[in-house]
């Protein structure tokens, strides 16, 4: 059978991958194999990431997000360091262990100011973990970064075809930069996080079968996944957003094609269905991450519409998808949750 040869072998060949993408028949197997082969790695533990949406300013065009360049309708802002390091000393009383500062290319923050957050929130919080969300840069910055105290950087590949990649950006961007930023990231040494949107438009099942040869050539720490959804303010407005069951089949087979990697249920998936971070978590995911930023920016950050959690505080967000995370069978472990890939 096509799972246990995946499990057996973490491997399959393309046309083989394409029957478990394109059918459903399935799906009920990939999910108990994904939940088992989590359980047998991470136990039942999935580890926060205290999420610090800390700029909407981008200078990138993503066709698809709605903090875009021309998006004349978004409302900007810029944490200041100390706003940032408030929210980092609110999560790390809640119990947070790994902060994750995401936001827009925003040319304001200087590899100089990004290298004296991170260095700060580094003394301040030596227990915790520094994440980068930031986009593409030269290997010299990430270096900066990582000399500053940043262990960890996640930048979605969003997809390994080429000819895909330039029908979602602008040509300016390009897919062999993307992907060489992120093995500069690997060589210096960070825990590194890839992955995609899916059902993104103009994808197909070969987009997906090469972003799954991407990421085995990669070998990541991390892989974010989470279906596409629309914004009102884009070129993208009219595409229908991507399918919850194919997010959910895809995440189980790369908790099969990678035991020990970082997945996390996104908020994407729990936008599209109400109980999808669950779900999520059931087809092998083992991180979920609440957003620490200050409310009152939390509806400004929105690369889609209708984003789930803008409104709650940091300790009512916790304490709900505590909760969830329990209803589904797993236990929230404040820790820095370090990938096993590394060890």
């Amino acid at each position: 059978m096509l799972v246990e040869a995946l499990r057996r072998d973490r491997d399959l060949t393309d046309a083989q991958f394409r029957t478990l993408l394109e059918t459903d028949q399935y799906d009920e197997k990939l999910r108990t194999a994904a939940d088992a082969v989590r359980r047998e790695t991470y136990g039942q533990a999935v580890y926060l990431r205290g999420l610090i949406e800390f700029t909407n300013y981008c200078k990138n065009d993503c066709l698809y997000c709605g903090i875009r360049r021309s998006n004349t309708a978004a409302s900007r802002y810029r944490l200041t360091q100390e706003e940032i390091l408030a929210c980092c000393r609110e999560g790390h009383a809640l119990g947070f262990r790994t902060f994750v500062l995401q936001g827009g290319e925003d040319p304001y923050w200087t590899d100089e100011r990004i290298c004296s957050v991170v260095s700060q929130i580094h003394r301040e919080f030596p227990d915790c973990a520094i994440t980068l969300s930031i986009g593409e840069k030269s290997h010299e910055s990430y270096l900066a970064y990582f000399e500053a105290g940043a262990e960890r950087y996640l930048l979605r590949h969003e997809t390994a075809d080429a000819a895909h990649y330039a029908m979602l950006h602008p040509s300016d961007m390009d897919c062999a930069n993307r992907q060489r930023c992120l093995f500069d990231l690997k060589e210096i040494g960070y825990q590194v996080g890839a992955g995609l949107m899916v059902g993104s438009p103009f994808q197909t099942t070969d987009c997906l079968i090469a972003d799954i040869r991407f990421l085995q050539s990669l070998q990541p720490d991390m892989i974010g996944i989470g279906p596409f959804l629309s914004h009102k303010d884009t070129p993208f407005r009219d595409k229908p957003n991507g399918s919850l069951t194919l997010t959910l089949r895809l995440l189980a087979i790369l908790r099969l094609l990678f035991p020990k990697v970082l997945l996390p249920a996104t908020t994407a998936l729990g936008t599209l269905h109400p109980m999808g971070r669950e779900l999520g978590l059931q087809h092998g995911a083992n991180v979920v991450m609440p957003n620490l930023s200050p409310v009152g920016v939390r509806d400004k950050y929105l690369l889609y519409d209708n984003k789930i959690c803008t409104g709650d505080e940091s300790a009512q967000c916790r304490h709900c998808l505590e909760q969830r995370v329990k209803s589904a069978g797993y236990e929230v472990v404040c820790s820095r949750g370090d990938a096993l890939t590394k060890q």
